[in-house]
C-alpha cells in the first residue's frame, strides 16, 4: 500500500493557492467557532461524568488533529453530545483509567477502518435511523441535565438509565433549589432571545455564560449562595495543557473493553461522516470519508493521552464555521488554537461558572438536536 497516496489530508490541497483573503475569512470563522465551543466543551465533559477541562483539552488536541489531517475542508471536531451517555456509562462501569484505554482502542479501530476503506459503507445507513439516533441522544442529554437545572439535592449519584433519572426527579421534587432554577431559566431565555444577527459574532450561549457567571459572583453570598459552580465541585480549571500521560492498563482486562471501544469507534465514524456530508452540502464539496476516519482515529488515540475524551465531528460547530466564512481546514486549526489561548488566559475565571447555566446550554443543544420536525417529514 502506498502511504503517500492512501493518506492525504484535505489541508494539503487547501493550501494550494491559499490567499491572505482566505486566511482572514478562516481566522474570523475559527475564532468564532472557538468561542462557541467553550461552553459546549465544558458542558459535554461534565455531562459525561468527567471534569470540565477534559472537554476543552479534547477540543484543543482532537480538534487540531481532525482539521489538520481530516478528509473535509470545513468539518470541526471535538467532544459532542453523541458521546455523553456512552462515556458516562463506560466511566461508571469500568472506571476513568479504562475509559481512556477504551478511547485509544476506539482510535486504533477507526484508523484501521480508514485504511480498509470502510468509510464508504457509512452512506448506506438509512436516514430514519440517523434521525432516530440523534433524537434519542437529545432525550438522553436532556435527562442528564435535570439535576443541575433544578438544583436537586440528592444523597446518591444520579442513576445512569433514563427511567431511573425520571424516577429520582419525581421523588425529589421537594428538593428543588429555586435560585438555581431561576438562573437556569434566565440562561435559557438569554440564549433563545439573543438576536440571530449578533449570534453570528457572539453566540447566545457565551452571553448566557458571561451573565450567569457575573450574577453568581455578585450574589454568591446572598441570593445565589448555594448555587453550584465549577469551583465548589471541581476546584477550577488548569491554565495549561497536561503533559503526555500513558494510562495504566491490565492486559487481562482488554478483552472486556473491546465492546465499549467498538461502540465508541462506530459512533465516532457515523457522527463524523454525517457531519462531513452536511458540510459538503453547505460548501458544494466532496469529502474523503476514509481519510476522515483515519484522522478521527488519530485524534481519539492522542486526545485521552492529554486528559481528553472521545471526539468526533460536531455538526453545529461545523455549520457555524461555514456560516462565518470558513472554507479550509485552517479555520478548524485556528478554532483549537483559540481554545488553547482561553486555557492560558481565562482559566482562573472559569471556576465561577454556575452549573445552572451550563445545563441550560445543553438543554438548548438537546432541543436543537431533537429533530422533532423531521418526524413529520418522514411520514411523507
Amino acid at each position: 500500500m502506498n502511504l503517500s497516496i492512501s493518506f492525504r489530508p484535505k489541508l494539503v490541497d487547501a493550501l494550494r493557492n491559499y490567499s491572505s483573503e482566505t486566511f482572514f475569512a478562516d481566522l474570523v470563522a475559527g475564532i468564532t467557532v472557538g468561542i462557541v465551543a467553550i461552553p459546549l466543551a465544558m458542558a459535554f465533559a461534565i455531562a459525561s461524568g468527567v471534569k470540565p477541562e477534559a472537554g476543552i483539552f479534547t477540543a484543543v488536541i482532537a480538534g487540531f488533529l481532525i482539521s489538520a489531517l481530516g478528509g473535509s475542508r470545513v468539518a470541526i471536531g471535538g467532544p459532542t453530545g453523541a458521546f455523553v451517555v456512552i462515556i458516562y456509562g463506560i466511566g461508571q462501569q469500568y472506571g476513568a483509567s479504562n475509559l481512556l484505554i477504551c478511547t485509544v482502542m476506539a482510535g486504533v479501530i477507526l484508523v484501521i477502518m480508514g485504511f480498509a476503506k470502510l468509510g464508504t459503507m457509512i452512506k448506506f445507513i438509512p436516514y430514519p435511523v440517523t434521525v432516530g439516533f440523534t433524537s434519542g441522544i437529545a432525550v438522553l442529554i436532556f435527562s442528564t441535565q435535570i439535576k443541575d437545572f433544578f438544583g436537586l439535592q440528592l444523597s446518591n449519584p444520579m442513576p445512569a438509565d433514563f427511567i431511573g433519572k425520571l424516577q429520582v426527579f419525581a421523588t425529589h421534587l421537594q428538593s428543588i433549589h429555586w435560585p438555581t432554577l431561576a438562573l437556569a431559566g434566565l440562561s435559557i431565555a438569554i440564549i433563545l432571545a439573543w438576536p440571530k444577527k449578533l449570534a453570528r459574532w457572539v453566540p447566545g450561549s457565551i452571553v448566557a455564560l458571561i451573565i450567569g457567571t457575573v450574577l453568581a459572583v455578585l450574589f454568591q453570598s446572598t441570593l445565589l449562595r448555594d448555587v453550584a459552580t465549577i469551583n465548589n465541585r471541581f476546584g477550577g480549571i488548569p491554565h495549561a495543557l497536561p503533559s503526555l500521560r500513558m494510562p495504566e492498563f491490565d492486559w487481562h482486562n482488554l478483552q472486556n473493553l473491546i465492546r465499549p471501544a467498538t461502540t465508541i469507534a462506530l459512533l465516532a465514524a457515523i457522527e463524523s461522516l454525517l457531519c462531513c456530508a452536511v458540510a459538503d452540502g453547505m460548501i458544494d464539496d466532496r469529502h474523503d470519508s476514509n481519510q476522515e476516519l483515519m484522522a478521527q482515529g488519530l485524534a481519539n488515540i492522542f486526545s485521552p493521552l492529554f486528559g481528553g475524551i472521545a471526539a468526533t465531528g460536531a455538526i453545529a460547530r461545523t455549520a457555524t464555521n461555514v456560516k462565518n466564512g470558513g472554507r479550509t481546514p485552517v479555520a478548524g486549526i485556528i478554532h483549537s488554537l483559540t481554545l488553547f489561548i482561553v486555557i492560558l488566559v481565562a482559566a482562573p475565571l472559569a471556576k465561577f461558572i454556575p452549573f445552572a447555566t451550563l445545563s441550560a446550554v445543553l438543554i438548548v443543544v438537546a432541543y436543537n438536536m431533537s429533530e422533532w420536525h423531521q418526524f413529520v417529514r418522514l411520514r411523507k
